[in-house]
């Protein structure tokens, strides 16, 4: 059995060193301050594959949200989420737009809930623990009372 080339462990390690800092596909960006790239205010944004592979669609990681409102499609105004987003600071406040109003740049559906709704839904986190957190802030405040937690993911859609 030969040993490994040392010039072929250190082209791995530099390698690995560099996706390291990378951001993973997939990830949340859930500060409203700091969105990720290529998104619209409404949406929950995520950090989208850079591999120049052509595909249908990008997912999200999983994560809860926890459901304000729901309505008919495309029926939450802007103006209702911004004013929501406004009691959330440091939680991504969004609203599905998907298709809505002839629009090609609403490319954003969720997976997880009822595509037949529109909804306004608040970030709640990546774990079971954080979300039933944030559903009993939200219920103790007694604003949206049929919140309820969805365990879903963002998917961007391209043409």
């Amino acid at each position: 059995m030969r040993a490994p080339r040392p010039g072929g462990l250190f082209a791995a390690l530099l390698v690995l060193a560099a996706f390291q800092g990378a951001d993973p596909p997939g990830r949340v960006c859930p500060d409203p301050a700091r969105p990720c790239p290529g998104f619209r205010p409404h949406d929950l944004s995520f950090v989208l594959p850079r591999d120049g592979v052509a595909r249908a669609e990008a997912r999200s990681r999983p994560f809860y949200a926890v459901l304000l409102r729901s309505a008919r499609r495309c029926g939450i105004p802007e103006r209702e989420r911004l004013a929501v987003q406004a009691e959330f600071p440091g939680r991504k406040v969004f609203a599905t737009r998907f298709e809505c109003g002839g629009d090609p740049e609403n490319d954003v559906t969720y997976a997880g809930v009822d595509a037949r709704y529109g909804f306004l839904a608040v970030y709640a986190g990546e774990s079971r623990a954080q979300a039933d957190s944030v559903l009993a802030r939200v219920r103790a405040a007694g604003r949206f009372p049929g919140a309820n937690l969805r365990r879903m993911q963002a998917v961007r859609v391209y043409p």
